[in-house]
Parts: C-alpha cells; sequence; structure tokens
C-alpha cells in the first residue's frame, strides 16, 4: 500500500514542482512588467527571494569599508573561467595552475579581457585556479572578479567563503553568459546574479538588443536598438530588484525563443544585462556573451560585436568603482 502510493505521489511532486517554477517566472515577469523596462525594480514584490542581504539599486547596500585604494594600487581585474562542466570554446582549453599561465590563441575571452584592460586603464590577472580564489585577502587585490562563462559547481567550500567575504567588503563582480550556469545550489549565488539562474535557450540566431535604461555607464553610449547574436538564455528564477539595462525584442527571433527544456520565453520583457548592489558590493550582469568572434577586434561582420565589448567594458568600469556604478 505505501509503495503504491510512494509510485503515485512521486511524478505528482514532480509536475507540482515545474508547475510553481513557471509560475514564479509569470509571476516575476508580471511584477517587472508592472513598470517600464528600464524601471527601477527595487522595491521588493510579494515572492521575491531576498537572501537574507541588502540587495537593490539603492547604494546604501554598498560596504565602502576602505578595502581599496586606486590612487595607490590602480584599477585591478581578476578573470575567473573555471569549469565543472560544460566549457565554452570561446574560453579555449583549460587552463594550467596558478595565476596569470599561458596562454593560447584559442584562448578568446581571456585575450580579449586582457586587451581591453590595456586599452581602458585597468590591469587584468587571470586564473582557474582555486588556490587563487580561496581567501578573502587574495581576492581584496582586485576592484572586481569577473565570472566569464563558469559552470556548475566551480567552486569549493574555501572560495565560496572568500568570493562572499569578498563582496560584503564592498568588492565588484560582474558575471557574463554562463555565469548564469554556475552554483546552481548555492542560493546565496543566485542573489548576486540578481536572483536568477540560467534555465534553457533557444537557437542561437540574430535578434534585436533595445537599451532600456540609458543612465548607466554600461548603456549610455550604444544605439537605441542594435543586432547581436546569441543564444538569448531563458532564466528561472528572473532578476528581481534590479534595475534592467537592456532586453532582447523577442518579436526579432524569427527561429523562436523556446527552449531546450520548453521554456516560453519571457515574452514583452527579456533581460539580458542589468546591475544591482548585493550584501554590501557591487554586481553588473549580463547574459550575452556566447560567440568567440566578440573579441576578435579583425572580425567586422558579426553583428553586434562592437557593442557588446562596449557593454562589458562599462560593466567592468562600473563595478570596480572606475566610473559610477547602477544609476
Amino acid at each position: 500500500m505505501i509503495e503504491s502510493v510512494r509510485r503515485r505521489f512521486v511524478p505528482l511532486a514532480a509536475a507540482l514542482a515545474v508547475l510553481l517554477s513557471l509560475t514564479a517566472v509569470l509571476i516575476a515577469r508580471g511584477h517587472a512588467a508592472a513598470g517600464h523596462p528600464g524601471a527601477d525594480h527595487g522595491a521588493q514584490q510579494l515572492g521575491d527571494p531576498d537572501y537574507g542581504v541588502c540587495r537593490g539599486t539603492d547604494p546604501r547596500c554598498y560596504h565602502d569599508w576602505g578595502n581599496f585604494d586606486p590612487a595607490t594600487n590602480g584599477y585591478k581585474v581578476l578573470l575567473f573561467t573555471r569549469t565543472a562542466g560544460p566549457r565554452h570554446a570561446n574560453l579555449g582549453p583549460a587552463l594550467a595552475s596558478g595565476l596569470n599561465p599561458p596562454l593560447t590563441a584559442a584562448n578568446v575571452v581571456q585575450n580579449g579581457i586582457i586587451a581591453m584592460g590595456k586599452a581602458n586603464g585597468f590591469a587584468v590577472d587571470w586564473t582557474e585556479d582555486l588556490a587563487q580564489v580561496a581567501s578573502p585577502n587574495q581576492l581584496f587585490r582586485y576592484n572586481a572578479v569577473i565570472f566569464f562563462s563558469t559552470s556548475r559547481d566551480t567552486l569549493d567550500d574555501a572560495a565560496q567563503t572568500a568570493l562572499r567575504q569578498y563582496i560584503r567588503g564592498g568588492g565588484g563582480f560582474v558575471g557574463a553568459h554562463n555565469a548564469f550556469g554556475t552554483e546552481y545550489n548555492w542560493p546565496w549565488y543566485e542573489g548576486l546574479l540578481g536572483g536568477a539562474n540560467y534555465y534553457d535557450h533557444g537557437p542561437e540566431q540574430t535578434g534585436t538588443v533595445r537599451i532600456t535604461d540609458r543612465r548607466d555607464v554600461s548603456t549610455q553610449s550604444l544605439p537605441s536598438r542594435w543586432g547581436f547574436e546569441d543564444e538569448w538564455y531563458n532564466l528561472v528564477p528572473f532578476p528581481s530588484q534590479v534595475r534592467i539595462l537592456a532586453t532582447v525584442d523577442e518579436s526579432t527571433l524569427t527561429r523562436g525563443v523556446k527552449g531546450s527544456m520548453g521554456h516560453p520565453g519571457h515574452g514583452d520583457l527579456h533581460p539580458v544585462a542589468w546591475c544591482q548592489y548585493y550584501d554590501g558590493g557591487r554586481a553588473w550582469l549580463t547574459t550575452l556573451g556566447h560567440d568567440a568572434a566578440l573579441f576578435d577586434l579583425s572580425n567586422t561582420t558579426f553583428p553586434g560585436a562592437a557593442e557588446y565589448r562596449s557593454l562589458l567594458l562599462g560593466g567592468i568600469e562600473s563595478a570596480m568603482g572606475m566610473k559610477p556604478f547602477c544609476r
């Protein structure tokens, strides 16, 4: 009898979990749509998780505890690209241990962001070695930490603790592309991403990015609409209490937005970049960044590459406090 009940209950529970997940997406979509797409979604809505920290667009959430002295030390970021699951081709082969290990031409993202830093007045260190991110004191050498297409459980317990203490001490965080497919079982990290996670994506295709907030450093120099090619991530949960900076116009995705796991897309508000204060630090996020051509300056035909680099550069500069953040 008990086994019979169990066999009936388990599929029902699984179906209920899926229903609740999609319901949360629709609720969040409704909350976000209540304001115009570039509105500050700083007020907590019913059902929005708070992750037990100060979060949102109010700069009073920031902890200015004097951990950074750019006048003396300049500006420096740490690029972290360790993968514990799928690895995007634009990351190239896995890196050797240590800080700033040798790169090949195939390590496109690393080479591209290093060049971006050289051209814009900030230094870049790079690693995939957990020993280099194992303590907050190591991370406090950097004005921002960039997770670019990391994947799955890429951090151990020590690195998780170090990242959280770094953010609490006023650190900056930039999460790009598959940073959203990382640390699924860590609620604090989900909150750092803006209360969002990767769920699935539709076909890689060209679509139109819409800038919804022109006040931000990362968007103010971009056209209001620009073509771009990407995988267009669908998100569960949906970002909340953030400032949405850019969206994709789903009507321009001619091959459809439905993802491989059945996500129907986000309708009129499908965010692709946003910012927030979180647990004392700054976080700038974008789901965009799939293709290696984005960092190939000789490739002038890839749609939206120059605009993407401008968007990402502004996000990095603002997250590390080099320019005004999230306003």
